[in-house]
């Protein structure tokens, strides 16, 4: 277990590394503590509900898992192409099928946050556009072999090599990352963390 620098103002219902840089990034000290729960689309769910949902059910996971002593940031993203949502590839061959439907063609990411205490319930839902200029297979399968893309939504990651695909953006960065921060210093603020204003960087990991 590592040590806490600082005194943490927020719980982290996720594991992701990308979220923690993130929170990292605007100087709110936190603890991460993954949780698990079901990921699987409802019948007819629009994009737009399921990520909403989802990151709700991570805050209220996160919030059991606390016994309430601090605010729960749940947050979920996904990449919809033509209406249908892109989770991480199954395999090499869906992983290569993925980057062929996106290359030169735009797509959405939807990151909602969601952040709870108990007593009350905020949520953001961020949209960006991300349009990729036409990739050869040959490259699709190197992205492939570095192993970036095995475990990122819609196969690739825009913070990584995956950039080198990404011809225009139209929304937030942090958002198709994972965390789209002006919202997410939207939703601290409501509940009275706020981020410009903190004197303390850093964050605890969970033990």
């Amino acid at each position: 277990m590592s040590e806490s620098r600082t005194r943490p103002r927020l719980l982290l219902a996720s594991g992701s590394p990308r979220r923690r840089e993130l929170l990292h990034q605007i100087g709110v000290a936190h603890e991460a503590r993954p949780v698990d729960i079901d990921e699987t689309p409802y019948p007819d769910e629009s994009p737009e509900d399921f990520v909403r949902r989802l990151a709700f059910e991570k805050a209220q996971a996160g919030l059991v898992a606390s016994d309430g002593r601090l605010p729960v940031l749940g947050s979920d993203t996904a990449v919809v192409f033509e209406g249908h949502i892109l989770g991480k590839p199954r395999d090499r061959a869906d992983g290569l099928a993925m980057l062929a439907r996106l290359a030169g063609q735009t797509h959405r990411v939807l990151t909602a946050v969601s952040v709870v205490d108990g007593a009350r319930h905020e949520e953001r839902l961020s949209e960006s556009l991300v349009t990729f200029r036409p990739i050869d297979p040959a490259e699709a399968a190197a992205y492939w072999a570095s192993g970036e893309p095995a475990d990122k939504a819609g196969g690739y990651a825009i913070q990584g090599l995956g950039a080198v695909f990404v011809a225009r953006l139209e929304g937030s960065f942090s958002g198709v990352m994972g965390l789209p921060l002006f919202e997410t210093a939207q939703l601290l603020s409501a509940f009275q963390i706020n981020v410009l204003q903190e004197s303390t960087h850093g964050d605890a990991q969970a033990s």
